[in-house]
């Protein structure tokens, strides 16, 4: 996962457009002409019936193409089949989505990790030896031809799903521990061999296999191991004549001169073209509940910043992320329906060059919702988008769970005074203490009782249900069994 920066204050002063020759194949109003959706579907991976309902409205937002991310939910057959989650979409769901989406103008680019972030093939018995580092399942090694082997079966199969592709995004970032295993080790002690050379050529050699195999066919990469090597070695590499970098930074802050040096270095490496990849969620913090759309507000808007800035024809597109795990380990962040509105923000700000009272207006009205706040967590309005009702009580849960059950278990003086788990271990109660916390206790175990039901069944509407017990577990239960355990043992001490 990529991750972001800190929050910086908001420019909304709407970029200055150039007027080069080739500005209509990138640039619309002043912002990317091509924006990509990104669906992480390797954490809490949506019902395609969801799906359904959502593509409706993404094309209406301004996206022109879906950026999908299986990872383990795609229905991998054969020797790939261990690949493939108890959830995974069936080749028929896979084939609907698609279906949906072509049918709606939107353009689907697959990803598939062919390097790092390999934790999905690689934590399986079946292809734990293809590992770059025995002891980590992230990285491939990419001396084995085996490996080549693996991840040219993995393209063919997302491949034969799709059809009509102008890009395959083959991953290829965060390619930890790179170097450190034992064949690695024995490369680069021959003359002239680096860890960048090593990167390299395992780039090559997938893109050049997609290239082979599906000649109209673009392989995309993300950018984070090309940034740091040289223009030379880049150059000689032969990369940047088979793939087309994806420069991915999610901070409000970013470094607008950097990312313009950056993709003019780009270009004197032999690279034609780019895409930048932004955040709409999944990027302020790994157990994040709640999207601040701020935030990503600002992240676009310097993003426009880099696109006003570089050269016209440089740019192909922009994705607009949405991390829904940092890594395959790692915990849920947002959930998809919480980040719409924080998706709808972006999109617009990015399809109009800018965001204005008159652009939250019209997002307000394509979503339903009568006010949307973008400096804070707090909805005050329900929204009639898909999942919208997941969004309002996700956030009565973020906010107001663990703050209500802390007041009355650890400030309520009865409680703390006399119900302390000393006392309640040992069974020395006063009866009639319980009168003075027990409606309060019986009143706040009711009331989220009855939200957790209702968001249960929300999210069963969207979500299977290995996600909604995830979720559940990580930002329900905890505060929800300290109420429940305390009214257990609260309810012999009553009076009958």
């Amino acid at each position: 996962m990529r991750t972001g920066g800190a929050a910086a204050s908001l420019e909304q002063s709407k970029p200055e457009r150039r007027h080069a020759s080739g500005m209509e194949a990138s640039m619309e109003a002043g912002g990317p002409r091509r924006r990509l959706v990104h669906l992480d579907l390797k954490g809490a991976p949506p019902r395609a019936s969801y799906l359904a309902e959502v593509l409706p409205l993404l094309r209406g937002l301004g996206a022109t193409g879906l950026l999908l991310e299986y990872e383990d939910t795609f229905p991998y057959a054969g020797p790939l089949e261990p690949l493939r989650a108890p959830h995974a979409y069936s080749p028929g769901e896979v084939r609907a989505v698609l279906s949906q989406a072509r049918a709606q103008g939107l353009e689907v680019v697959p990803l598939v990790q062919t390097f790092g972030h390999m934790e999905f093939v690689l934590k399986h018995k079946e292809f734990a030896h293809l590992r770059e580092v025995k002891m980590f399942p992230n990285a491939l090694n990419p001396h084995k031809e085996e490996s080549r082997a693996l991840v040219k079966a993995m393209i063919d199969q997302v491949m034969a799903l799709h059809e009509d592709l102008q890009w395959f995004h083959i991953g290829c970032d965060e390619v930890y521990y790179l170097g450190e295993g034992e064949e690695s080790k024995q490369w680069l002690q021959q003359q002239d061999n680096t860890p960048e050379k090593l990167c390299l050529s395992h780039i090559k050699a997938v893109a050049s296999c997609v290239a082979s195999s599906y000649p109209a066919v673009t392989p995309i990469v993300w950018d984070d191991m090309l940034r740091g090597i040289s223009e030379e070695t880049l150059a000689e590499s032969g990369v940047p004549q088979l793939v087309q970098p994806m420069i991915w930074d999610y901070a409000a802050d970013l470094d607008v001169e950097g990312k313009v040096c950056l993709i003019e270095k780009y270009r004197r490496c032999g690279f034609s073209k780019v895409w930048f990849a932004s955040a709409f969620k999944g990027a302020t913090g790994v157990n994040q509940s709640l999207t601040l759309i701020g935030h990503h507000l600002k992240n676009h808007l310097q993003w426009l910043k880099v696109a006003s800035n570089s050269p016209a024809d440089v740019l192909e597109g922009i994705a607009l992320t949405g991390w829904q795990r940092y890594d395959h380990f790692s915990v849920l962040c947002e959930l998809l329906p919480v980040a719409i509105p924080s998706l709808a923000v972006c999109l617009q700000a990015l399809k109009n060059g800018g965001y204005s009272e008159k652009i939250k207006e019209n997002v307000e009205k394509l979503l339903g919702m009568s006010n949307l706040e973008t400096e804070t967590f707090m909805s005050t309005s329900l929204g009639t988008f898909p999942g919208s009702n997941i969004l309002t009580l996700v956030t009565q849960v973020s906010f107001y769970l663990k703050s209500s059950v802390d007041e009355l278990l650890e400030r309520n003086r009865y409680v703390t005074g006399w119900f302390s788990p000393y006392h309640r271990k040992r069974k020395i109660i006063h009866p009639i203490i319980m009168h003075h916390f027990q409606p309060d206790a019986v009143s706040l175990l009711s009331k989220w009782n009855a939200v957790v039901q209702d968001l249960q069944a929300a999210m069963e509407q969207v979500f299977h249900k290995c996600t909604v017990e995830e979720w559940m577990e990580e930002n329900v239960h905890p505060s929800l069994q300290k109420l429940q355990q305390v009214w257990s043992e609260m309810c012999p001490t009553l009076p009958s």
